[in-house]
């Protein structure tokens, strides 16, 4: 009878999506007050709803209700608990509900934390975002009910959650990824809000702007994990592998990067208003695209859930409707989207716009190498083909050095016009420091010279010196250098935090690809093997018995240089109730190195075959996404992103800002 509960409120659920769609827009359209004041009302009862279905699904999981087919397929009595309540989205219906539940939490975020706002602007949010739930309910009802069951015979057992998922990593990866991902349909709802109104002023971006910073923050973690999470449990020693499943969410942040940047410059300079809108459109449909994929079928993938057409019809439909008809409402709505004022061809302006490009080409190029083998073999009916790391790579990793340098650029650069002779002399010399250290670290650290590895030291210091000197002329005539920085905006803060994010993840991507060494070998209990300056010793192995796995648990001596640095433990489990492999990786985590060991199989002569990595610097991905994500995070908190009175653009334009070391007054910085 429980499960039927789950059944009602999804449908209730359904039900008020579809109210929440109308009665509000349609109330905000003709300025019936009664069915604008619905909107908030109506956000909370859906998301009492969808809560309820959640938490009675999790019931579900937890009593062992095999009746239900979701929790047949993807758990059983033997799983540990967690994995139990997690298993809620191991499989598509459940990870649907969970990605639908997560946009009413968006929903009513919006609802409390927009009371500021114009009542009927909210509403035209809160009512796009509930046609959007209402196409998400809709679609569990028909294709992926997660509440069906297995009548009038269910199986005595579960199937078992599959092996890969049984982790602390499954736990919190998709959680954070699916929060981010839904998070750009807020943005989305604001930019469609505003073409309705015909508000397309700075205001609209200005209320925007909170919400794509705390979804790109979300997103970036979200990525961050999955990449966290495939570097220690797939057992294959790297953190990216341009997988078809794991691509969408990077076109997504990509396109959700250059939103937030161009978001800045509708707020403060009144320009780029189409682009900005087109921007928003765009990553909302980055986001339904990676459903689409990761649920139709069409593409193989250890993180895809779903194999059924029908799905991936709707979905594909559902994609159409939409961004189809923002498309043609964009296109209505064209004249009121002519930019106030001019620019210079050497402004912040220019450069932001260059950087927003690049951005965009080079999610264009990530969904052409995800999307071509698809598309290849419906046209030529043959094998599909794979899109491997050598594509991805060459297109993507000129773009990024472009990035990097139009980066700094923009940030030094002033609002409206800037003069080349100003930018040569505040970038001259962080220039040729960069290039300077660029090559002097990598061979003082390594004593061999790597053309690659001195190009990335060179970029990653290029955004770092240029930080610096950003901020040193923001405080140049402060009494102190700490009176200085707290005179800085919130928000600015915010930018070169994630700046420098950006700076240390390009460090440690560029470097742990270029300086990795690994070794596959076959040992005996008592042999050992050398690695870089590293001893590895092989003492044997022991069984293990786990709460629903058998495993062999091998021992290694690991030592530097005479010295005992630790020992690791990497594992080869059988889970018992689908006796499905699964290998646990021994990681010896370092700021500057990961000492990585991973267990294959038993030879009959009892020699074990396996594999030994160092990754230098590989910590430094992660944690440059963290320093990112803060970054965003700190911007947010600018207060100025709670007011409700936005300045003009004429008032914006005619206000002094402050840039130290000009003489005759204070000239524009942003």
């Amino acid at each position: 009878m429980v499960p039927e509960l789950g059944q009602f409120a999804l449908i209730l659920s359904f039900c008020l999506c579809a109210l929440l769609g109308t009665l509000p827009l349609i109330g905000a359209g003709t300025g019936n007050q009664l069915w604008i004041s619905l909107a908030r009302p109506l956000t909370a009862g859906v998301f009492v709803f969808l809560s309820l279905c959640l938490l009675i699904l999790a019931y579900s999981f937890v009593t062992d209700d095999f009746s239900v087919q979701f929790v047949a397929q993807h758990s059983n009595s033997l799983l540990p608990i967690q994995y139990k309540i997690t298993a809620v989205w191991g499989g598509h219906e459940g990870s649907f509900l969970f990605w639908t539940w997560m946009l009413a939490l968006w929903m009513l975020a919006v609802s409390l934390f927009s009371k500021a706002m114009p009542d009927d602007f909210v509403a035209r949010v809160l009512g796009i975002m509930g046609l959007i739930g209402a196409g998400y309910t809709l679609f569990m009802i028909a294709t992926s009910n997660p509440f069906d069951r297995v009548l009038p015979l269910s199986p005595v057992d579960g199937a078992d959650l599959n092996s890969a998922l049984q982790d602390i990593g499954f736990i919190i990866h998709p959680p954070s990824l699916y929060m981010g991902y839904v998070g750009f349909s807020v943005v989305f709802a604001f930019a469609i809000a505003a073409l309705l109104s015909g508000r397309l002023d700075s205001a609209w971006a200005r209320w925007s702007r909170p919400w794509a910073n705390a979804a790109w923050a979300i997103l970036t973690i979200g990525i961050a994990l999955g990449s966290w999470w495939a570097y220690y449990e797939l057992g294959w020693g790297g953190w990216w592998a341009w997988d078809p499943v794991e691509n969408p969410p990077m076109i997504n942040w990509l396109l959700g990067t250059a939103l937030i940047h161009s978001l800045a410059v509708t707020e403060k300079r009144g320009v780029f208003k189409s682009w900005t809108v087109l921007l928003a459109i765009m990553a909302f449909a980055a986001s339904l695209l990676g459903t689409f994929i990761t649920r139709s079928g069409l593409l193989t993938s250890v993180h895809a859930f779903a194999s059924d057409p029908t799905r991936g019809v709707y979905i594909l439909g559902f994609l159409g409707l939409v961004i189809g008809g923002s498309l043609l409402l964009f296109a209505l709505r064209a004249p009121l989207m002519k930019s106030e004022f001019g620019f210079a061809s050497v402004s912040r302006e220019v450069f932001l716009l260059a950087n927003n490009i690049i951005l965009v080409v080079a999610s264009a190029a990530i969904l052409l190498g995800t999307l071509y083998p698809m598309v290849y073999q419906a046209v030529s009916g043959g094998e599909l083909i794979s899109v491997g790391p050598p594509y991805f790579n060459t297109i993507f990793v000129p773009l990024m050095s472009l990035l990097v340098i139009f980066l700094v650029l923009g940030a030094i650069s002033r609002w409206k016009k800037t003069s080349v002779t100003y930018l040569k002399q505040q970038l001259l010399i962080v220039a040729a420091a960069s290039v300077v250290l660029g090559l002097i670290l990598p061979l003082a650290l390594t004593l061999e010279f790597n053309v690659g590895a001195s190009i990335a030291t060179a970029l990653g210091l290029w955004i770092v010196l240029g930080i610096v000197q950003d901020i040193r002329l923001k405080i140049a005539n402060k009494p102190s250098v700490l009176a200085g920085l707290r005179s800085l905006a919130v928000a600015y803060l915010g930018m070169q935090i994630a700046h420098f994010g950006f700076a240390v993840i390009l460090l440690g991507a560029a470097l742990t690809s270029i300086y990795s060494i690994e070794k596959s070998v076959l040992l005996s209990p008592g042999q050992s093997v050398d690695l870089g300056n590293y001893h590895f010793q092989f003492d044997g192995t022991e069984h293990l018995s786990g709460p629903n796995y058998e495993a062999e648990r091998a021992t290694f001596q690991v030592l530097r240089d005479g010295e005992f640095v630790r020992e690791l433990h990497p594992e080869k489990r059988v889970y018992t109730a689908s006796m499905s492999p699964s290998t646990e990786m021994a990681i010896d985590a370092g700021f500057t190195r990961d000492l990585f060991i991973t267990l294959g199989e038993e030879r009959e002569s009892g020699a074990w075959s396996m594999s030994i990595y160092i990754k230098p610097l590989v910590r430094w991905v992660w944690l440059g996404s963290i320093i990112m994500a803060l970054g965003a995070i700190v911007a947010v908190l600018d207060k100025r992103y709670r007011r409700l009175k936005v300045k003009t653009l004429a008032q914006a334009a005619s206000e002094p800002e402050f840039r130290p070391g000009v003489s005759g007054g204070q000239t524009v910085s942003g």
